[in-house]
């Protein structure tokens, strides 16, 4: 029987939401082993003077504990 755990991540990039998803799987990635999913629950952006200038990714992180 396998044991799933959800830890919820916050991100940013000012490239993208898809940089955001991957960097925050990434850097979850190296504490967190047996990455199974991640289902992004939010996104927002941060503007200044008109222009997006971040990108904000809010994620479910999920992984098998043993």
């Amino acid at each position: 029987m396998a044991i799933i755990k959800v830890i919820e991540v916050l991100a940013n990039s000012e490239t993208s939401w898809e940089d955001a998803t991957r960097k925050a799987v990434k850097q979850a990635g190296k504490t967190v082993k047996n990455i199974r999913s991640a289902w992004v629950s939010d996104q927002s952006v941060v503007v200044k003077d008109n222009d997006v200038t971040e990108f904000r990714v809010s994620l479910k992180i999920s992984f098998e504990i043993n």
